[in-house]
């Protein structure tokens, strides 16, 4: 009941307010929090790293990583915080966050709005431990080198992460999605690989993809994905599609995730789970707003799920039910663990 009047409260001010309202709410310890949710069949190992559940946050939640002493006790198996540039940087003018109620869905534009990488390293460094913990990477608006910014986002903040996102999917930077393209993504990865390998302890570092590749664009991607060490792919970012949406806000410029997303995602993460055929873990997101929708993730080729959007609508308490729900799920089909059920739905999303 508190959780939905604390929803109802955060809907009748502006979005981006009420994002900043929620993180203070988490670290003020105002947010019930379930602790760590995990069983025998949810426990799962993504690219190295021994997760209690495969239900992650999404980037772009906690930006700066203000709260991750509270997100570490959510619920979730594993925490994505940034997009983290070299320098700190204000992003695009407000407004900028829009609530699409009648989709159930958000459009943003924010542009990489963060702090820059030192100051989040420093908040990283002093974090508390039993987490896994993750940076999106991004690259500064104005930098004349944008694919050497990951590079060095990666040096700054490698050592006090367990993994590390290459984001140039995000829609909101103009001509970032341009490095998407293969000789581009090798170039930009092989700066990234080389920093990782100045790290004291070397991290896993994964990709995340728009979803509105063409077939063509897909087969780049895994191509380069299973060339270059990647270790995992995640599918996908928001979309500048607004097929079928309803609000009087669709029109917004900006990157739209949510409930809308679901379906294409699903069938960008299923194809590539297929172009790729197994040979690297692939993380599912996009529209994750139940059990039966991560397990769809999964299913499809996804050997982890992560969400961010459906939070604005459902609040924390989702992320438990989300876990507690795929555990039954599993239980139901057979399945003794999250690795046993993934890909078995792919063919549903060809």
């Amino acid at each position: 009941m508190l959780e939905r009047l604390g929803l109802f409260a955060m809907h009748r001010i502006d979005p981006e307010k009420g994002h900043g309202l929620a993180l203070t709410a988490l670290r003020a310890g105002l947010v019930p929090l379930p602790g760590v949710v995990t069983s025998d069949r949810l426990r799962c190992s993504l690219a190295g790293l021994e997760l209690p559940n495969p239900v992650g946050l999404a980037a772009g939640f906690d930006k700066n990583a203000v709260a991750l002493a509270a997100l570490g006790r959510a619920g979730f198996g594993f925490v994505e915080v940034g997009a983290a540039t070299p320098r700190p940087q204000p992003g695009n003018p407000r407004p900028r966050l829009f609530r699409l109620t009648e989709d159930r869905a958000v459009i943003n534009r924010f542009g990489f709005n963060n702090e820059g990488a030192e100051a989040i390293a420093a908040r990283l460094a002093a974090r508390p431990r039993g987490t896994v913990v993750g940076l999106n990477l991004g690259a500064n608006k104005d930098s004349a080198d944008r694919a050497g910014d990951f590079a060095k986002v990666l040096r700054i903040c490698g050592p006090h992460v367990d993994f590390a996102t290459v984001n140039v999917s995000s829609p909101n930077t103009e001509k970032l999605r341009d490095l998407q393209g293969p000789e581009a993504l090798r170039a930009l990865l092989a700066g990234v690989m080389e920093a990782r390998q100045g790290l004291e302890r070397p991290i896993p570092v994964f990709l995340k993809i728009a979803p509105d590749l063409d077939a063509e664009g897909l087969d780049g991607i895994a191509d380069v994905a299973l060339s270059s060490g990647l270790d995992a792919v995640i599918a996908t970012n928001t979309t500048l599609s607004r097929d079928g949406l309803r609000s009087p806000l669709a029109g917004e410029a900006g990157g739209l995730s949510g409930k809308p997303l679901f379906e294409k995602s699903t069938r960008v993460l299923a194809r590539l789970s297929q172009r790729t055929e197994g040979r690297i873990p692939l993380i599912g997101v996009g529209g994750i707003d139940s059990a039966e929708t991560a397990y769809a993730k999964i299913r499809a080729g996804a050997s982890a799920v992560q969400l961010y959007s459906a939070l604005v609508y459902h609040g924390f308490s989702l992320v438990a039910e989300v876990a507690r729900g795929l555990d039954a799920l599993l239980a139901r089909d057979g399945f003794s663990s999250v690795a046993e059920a993934v890909g078995t739905g792919r063919g549903e999303w060809l």
